[in-house]
């Protein structure tokens, strides 16, 4: 198949101060559907290079004006022949000094004489599509440049948008360090009390009770910032089942009840006879009503009134939750589902929040299907948010497993070994399993875990992942070499916790995979599974 028809054809120049050379040429490269120009001379050459665009120039070494080097020379020199492939033709043998002079002259290859006709096409087919490739780019570079510089003029019309974005991730930055700071006050106070030997026990109970209530707002915040990420990235995955509402709503109340309760508020839960029930996450659904529960509350004076309502429109489930709160203005209603954005901009710091629970909000409730829209008359006179969500049939809707907790399980003793370059995590986690009657060891780098293994032969190695020296993917491969490693039961205790980083564990030989941090019950029925050898 030939490319006679095309359209695009390139220039091909063939030099040589031969005509029978310059037939042969035409001859062998008639086929390839290019423009052929022939040159005796290396002078009449430039004259056809300055007339023409020319792709390849197929030209003799050894010509009588100046020679093919010479030619080269000149005509990679010119701006305009930058693009131009150069491939020299010659009838005598070439040592590799002669190579690399032509190369540093300007050519991209050689063709020896005789010429074997199939070798010369491909070559010079090769050379010339590259030529059209890049005119081809040059072409969708200048549309390129023609489009960003009529985008130009939208782009610069965004400025104020941009600044205020930027403005907002300014603030939100600021607000993580705060709503950080705010647990941990606490906690050091709470931490630093427990020193007080002369402490009664009730006094340590509360400040056991601070310390346990803060580390679990942190987690919260965490979850998340966590949870932006996921969704932001598109990696976060439903577990999709029909829910009752009711119940939802029941621990989303749950949830937020001391939040509400510490305000003082009046709530009101307000549910339909019949049973309403929606396909979705229930986790994810009881985190969307919990996040417009914890916003009224906060934003709502103390002695308020919090409304939360279960309904149905055509097709739709309703939840509504009202508030007698401070509002919302009219400039900032359309952005209160806007990443970043804190609705109590004007108060206290403190009260703002980070600007991403609506945004949680809105994003869970787009993956399930449904709509959340807000309403206010304006500051000081309350707001109200309406989820809606897709209905399913209420049958084979799934028992509500016991909200009772579990016990700590029995177990007989194991030989631990905790490892973390962090003492303070690694020495509590130790002492808590201590306590618990378990033989443990700690250490601080892979490499120290393998040196306390060699005698200590535990059942358990719990490994942190970041740890200098050896990290704790090296560590559990090593680990698995070694004869007392074989049948050890390796748990990743670790801030990542995404399936990619679950995969990663699995495939370093971890058995388990838990994300900081562990509450007891978590660790210890997965240490009730593990196998207690008599060694």
């Amino acid at each position: 198949m030939t490319n006679a028809t095309r359209i695009d054809r390139v220039n091909i120049l063939l030099v040589d101060d031969q005509p029978s050379k310059l037939l042969t040429y035409e001859t062998i490269l008639g086929g390839l559907g290019e423009h052929l120009i022939k040159a005796s001379s290396a002078t009449e050459a430039l004259e056809c290079l300055l007339k023409h665009d020319i792709a390849v120039v197929l030209v003799d070494v050894c010509m009588p004006d100046f020679d093919g080097y010479e030619l080269a020379g000149m005509i990679r020199q010119h701006p305009r022949f930058q693009q131009t492939s150069i491939i020299f033709v010659s009838a005598i043998l070439m040592t590799d000094l002669d190579r690399i002079r032509g190369y540093e002259c300007g050519a991209v290859d050689y063709v020896p004489v005789p010429v074997v006709p199939e070798i010369l096409r491909a070559k010079v087919s090769v050379f010339a599509e590259l030529y059209r490739k890049t005119r081809d780019l040059e072409r969708l570079n200048l549309e390129l440049e023609q489009r960003v510089t009529e985008r130009t003029a939208a782009l610069e019309a965004t400025t104020v948008t941009l600044q205020e974005a930027d403005r907002r991730k300014d603030e939100f930055l600021a607000m993580v360090a705060h709503e950080l700071r705010n647990p941990l006050a606490p906690i050091r106070t709470a931490a630093q009390l427990l020193r007080v030997k002369e402490l009664d026990e009730s006094h340590r109970a509360r400040a056991r009770d601070i310390i346990e209530r803060q580390v679990d707002h942190l987690v919260c915040l965490i979850d998340d910032l966590l949870d932006v990420s996921r969704i932001t990235r598109g990696v976060i995955t439903l577990r999709r089942e029909p829910v009752l509402l009711g119940a939802v709503v029941a621990r989303a109340v749950e949830s937020m009840r001391h939040a509400i309760d510490t305000r003082r508020h009046e709530l009101r839960v307000e549910l339909p006879d019949e049973l309403i029930a929606v396909e979705g996450d229930k986790t994810r659904l009881v985190q969307v009503i919990g996040n417009l529960l914890h916003n009224a509350a906060k934003f709502t004076d103390d002695g308020g009134r919090v409304v939360l309502k279960v309904g149905r429109e055509g097709r739709y489930a309703t939840i509504g939750v009202k508030d007698t709160g401070i509002g919302i203005s009219r400039e900032l209603l359309p952005k209160v589902f806007d990443l970043f954005t804190r609705v109590h901009a004007s108060s206290d710091p403190g009260e703002g929040g980070l600007g991403i629970g609506l945004a949680l909000v809105r994003r869970l409730t787009e993956m399930h299907g449904g709509t959340v829209t807000a309403h206010s008359d304006g500051v000081g006179l309350g707001a109200e948010f309406i989820v809606r969500l897709p209905l399913v049939a209420t049958h084979t809707i799934p028992m509500e497993p016991s909200s009772d907790t579990n016990p700590l399980p029995l177990m007989a003793a194991r030989r631990i070994v905790v490892a973390d370059d962090n003492h303070d995590s690694a020495d509590v986690l130790a002492t808590l399993l201590g306590l618990h009657g378990h033989d443990v060891r700690v250490a601080h780098d892979g490499i120290e875990v393998l040196a306390i293994a060699e005698t200590f032969k535990p059942h358990v190695v719990l490994l942190d992942l970041g740890m200098p020296k050896m990290d704790g993917y090296e560590t559990a491969r090593q680990t698995r070499q070694r004869p007392w490693g074989k049948d050890a039961t390796l748990i990743a205790l670790t801030g990542w916790g995404q399936q990619q980083d679950r995969q990663r564990t699995a495939e370093a030989g971890f058995d388990a995979h838990l994300v900081k941090p562990v509450t007891d019950s978590d660790l210890f029925h997965l240490l009730a599974t593990t196998k207690v050898s008599k060694g």
